[in-house]
This record gives C-alpha cells, structure tokens and sequence, in this order.
C-alpha cells in the first residue's frame, strides 16, 4: 500500500473535523442516541468503540446525514451536516464493515465507479484510481473481478472505492474483520498514511489491540450515551482495574491461595493446576504483596508476569461482560 501523493493540500485554518453535541434519535419507543456528545480534531485517528447496540452506527449515519434526529447539532468540517449538504459529503470518505464492490466489475472498474460518485471529470479520476490502487498494492489485480480475490484483496479494494476521491474525512468500520495477519497489517499501515497525509480518521473495531496502536484518542460509549474519552493510557488510568499477574508455582497448597485472596487489592483468584491468575484493583505494591504472600506461605515461585490494564479490560468495566446480541 503505497502513495506519494497528499490526500488532499488545503491550506485554509483547521478547524474541528467533526463537533456533535446534544444528539438524540429514537427508533420508536428506544432511545439510540441520548443526549450524544463527540468532538474529533482535524488530523487525528479517532476511535469510537462501543459494544453491539451502542448506538456507534446510528451516531455514524447521523453524522454522515444518512439519518434525521429529533434534536442536537452536527458540524463536520467546519460546515452544518443535514441531509441535503451534498457538497459536504464529497469530502468525506466511507469505508464500510461490509466489502461493498460490484462483482460484475473488476477492480479498476469498481474504483472508477466509486470515484465518478464525486469526480466527474475523467481525465482527473484516471490519475485518483491510479493513485489509489497503488496506495493499496492492487497493481497486479486490476482486471480481477471481486469474487477472484482472498478476503484481504476484497478488504483493501474495499478501501480503495472509499479513499480514491482523497477525502478529508474517513469513517473506517471494522476495516478488518476476517483478514489474515499481513493483511491487516498491511490495513492498518494504510490508514496510518493516509492520515500523515492530511486525512482525519474515524475508526471503530472489536480488535481493542489494533485501537490502542492507531487511535490518538478514544471515547467508549454505550446505550447512546458518551462514556469516557482520552488517550489509551489516560483511559486505563480512568478504572480500579489494575495489573493481571500470572505465577507458575509446582507446590501450591489452598492455603497460599488463601492468602493471595486475602490481599487487600486482588480482585480475583484463578488456580489452574500449578499456575495462579490473580486479577488486581489499583494498587503501588500489587507484585511485591503476591509473592511475599507466596514466599510466607513456602511457595517455590517459577515463572512470573505481571500485565498492565489493557484498553479491553477498561471497555469490559465500562460496558460489562454479558454477551450483546
């Protein structure tokens, strides 16, 4: 996935890429988005995460102008969004969780396709659809139709349909769901350019590893409403989650587990044959405390690690652990 060329050269005063406040829409008798607030800062790769029935595709369409709503503002960079601002949307570029390509179309067809939705004139398009299928590696795949590429090739053309306008603004959707690892390596190196190129990236997943390593800034919402926002440290920072630490110890007795129960900030005590998972709430001296607990109790400790609060245990504690349709 390779480029040389700027997404798009503006010179005119940033501003915020996307400002919403206030925002409600009902379907019926629920209540999606409940007084929804988000700010993302022109340049950034923004995530927004949230479990199934959030209210993320809702808020996402509405920001798009794909769905009225009964109160609250939308500006997206620096202008109004309403269903009608057609110019406005040309800025702005979508790739979504499904592939969406036309299998009657090989693969610079379906990008010239895409791309004539907001560039008229050919002569341009041909230099954007070339553009954009060097920016994702497809040079050797032009006049394959979808249904002949792996799942990785459909994803980045995929991408490619979504970005060869070089839109200001990009709404990635779970860009990569059922890829392989180079694939999604290779995906995510993509959306990295094309924000050091000037793009302003919104970006949701369930891969809370592929957020933490792209996002500048996260908010996590649920049930329409805004529920934390910063950083991926300042976030796992925000809970009483504190570190994971797993021991491998061959003469455990109930007793040393007792007594690593009885610690003031462990949370919880899995023992799975000689191995102990112990899960800690916030605390300077969680490690040292376990093993001088092991230690009093005549345990010969092995192996030891201690994990840090991940962005995935702070969504856990934010949204819950009972599974969402």
């Amino acid at each position: 996935m390779e480029s040389t060329t700027p997404l798009h050269s503006s010179t005119s005063e940033k501003t915020e890429a996307i400002n919403v406040e206030g925002l409600t829409k009902s379907y019926g008798d629920m209540l999606a988005l409940d007084s929804f607030d988000l700010m993302v800062h022109d340049g950034e790769i923004f995530g927004l995460l949230g479990p199934n029935g959030s209210g993320k595709t809702t808020a996402i369409r509405c920001m798009l102008g794909l769905l009225t709503f009964e109160s609250g503002s939308i500006t997206i960079l620096g202008e109004r969004m309403t269903p009608r601002s057609y110019e406005l949307r040309r800025r702005i570029g979508v790739v979504p969780q499904d592939v969406a390509v036309f299998d009657a179309l090989n693969v610079q067809e379906n990008i010239d396709y895409f791309c004539s939705l907001y560039v008229p004139d050919r002569t341009r398009r041909a230099q954007l659809v070339d553009e954009a299928i060097e920016f994702v590696g497809l040079e050797d795949y032009r006049r394959f139709r979808p249904k002949k590429l792996s799942g990785g090739l459909l994803r980045r053309l995929n991408i490619a349909c979504g970005i060869a306008h070089k839109p200001e603004l990009i709404f990635f959707d779970e860009p990569t769901v059922a890829v392989d690892p180079q694939s999604r390596n290779a995906i995510l190196e993509g959306i990295k350019r094309l924000n050091a190129q000037g793009a302003t990236v919104v970006y949701t997943s369930h891969y809370m590893e592929e957020v933490e390593q792209i996002c500048d800034r996260i908010l996590i919402m649920d049930r329409g409403r805004h529920l934390a926002l910063g950083t991926a440290t300042q976030l796992t920072a925000m809970t009483d989650t504190g570190e994971t630490i797993t021991v491998d110890a061959a003469d455990l007795t109930d007793d040393a587990v007792s007594a690593i129960e009885a610690l003031p900030h462990v949370d919880s005590v899995d023992r799975n044959g000689s191995e102990l998972t112990i899960v800690c709430t916030q605390g300077d001296r969680n490690l040292i405390d376990v093993l001088d607990a092991l230690h009093g109790a005549g345990v010969r400790i092995g192996h030891v690690t201690s994990q840090p609060p991940t962005l995935n245990d702070v969504f856990l504690a934010l949204t819950g652990k009972k599974l969402r349709d």
